[in-house]
């Protein structure tokens, strides 16, 4: 599994359809200035090579974070990626969009952090109208402290997809004929940072953060955003129907990606709200 998989994929693609195998495009690498800027704790951000990358810095003082310049009602967003080392018990990298108001949409990517030698824990999460409660979690199949790696959602109205280096991790659909609120109409903003969550990210609270650890760095480049941007209180894209993530191959996962996703489910999943009955006695409709 892999990038021979995906090499595979491609080629055909290119003999086959376009539509064979729908790979998001390839992202664009810009600077950090681009399309994004500090939030809070400008001073634990650092910069390297013109801005192309950046590292954010945990202490006990604080943590960091910074958020796009613009709001985006659909589209393709990615991050690469390379995760606090060592002992990382405690802290959260966060990587997510979120729209502006009380019933917020979200979109998650966090990665919690564990003790040195155990496997970092990707949670993903949806929110819709202000609710939550849809968290699956994944060991990932790789050390992502040793090199920068791309996470990528996918978003739009037919369905979310997470990507791992273009590995598809989880696909929320838009179910509204079941009655299942999908975020569609609350632009959203992207958010990254890095925090303190010992209260809950490492083995639910029981492994708290070693601050003689710190700082605890985590680096980010690429910043790529391709979305329609909107104003906060927009209800639609001004091009709706015309970008190429909103065109037919990208209204499910082809034949390939599903193929990729079950692997991701049956090897590395270790939760999914759709099959905790003792949180969820009725099965959540989406989960059907």
């Amino acid at each position: 599994m892999g990038s021979s998989f995906w090499t595979v994929c491609l080629i055909l693609a290119s003999l086959v359809s376009s539509s064979f195998c729908a790979l998001p495009r390839k992202p664009v690498d810009v600077p950090f200035g681009r399309n994004y800027y500090p939030t809070w704790a400008f001073d634990h951000i650092k910069y390297f090579n013109g801005g192309s990358e950046i590292q954010l810095h945990l202490d006990k003082s604080t943590g960091t974070g910074f958020q796009s310049k613009g709001s985006y009602l659909f589209g393709h967003f990615s991050m690469n990626i390379k995760m606090v080392p060592g002992d990382s018990a405690g802290t959260v990298t966060a990587f997510y969009l979120s729209s502006q108001n009380a019933e917020h949409d979200e979109i998650d990517f966090e990665f919690l952090g564990n003790r040195t030698g155990q496997p970092y824990i990707l949670q993903t999460n949806v929110f819709t109208g202000g609710q939550g409660n849809k968290e699956q979690r994944i060991f990932i199949w790789f050390d992502p402290t040793k090199e920068f790696h791309r996470y990528s959602i996918l978003w739009n109205m037919y369905q979310i997809v997470f990507y791992v280096d273009d590995v598809p991790i989880r696909v929320f659909k838009n179910s509204k004929d079941l009655g299942v609120k999908f975020p569609f109409d609350q632009p959203m903003k992207i958010y990254n940072s890095l925090w303190n969550a010992d209260d809950w990210a490492t083995r639910g609270g029981l492994e708290k953060t070693d601050w003689s650890k710190a700082p605890f760095i985590a680096g980010y480049k690429s910043f790529h955003i391709d979305g329609c941007e909107a104003s906060v209180n927009s209800k639609l894209c001004a091009t709706q129907g015309k970008r190429w993530w909103d065109q037919g191959e990208f209204r499910d996962l082809d034949a390939a990606q599903w193929r990729s996703l079950k692997w991701v489910r049956e090897k590395y999943t270790i939760y999914n709200y759709c099959t905790d009955s003792k949180r969820l006695p009725q099965i959540p409709s989406e989960c059907k």
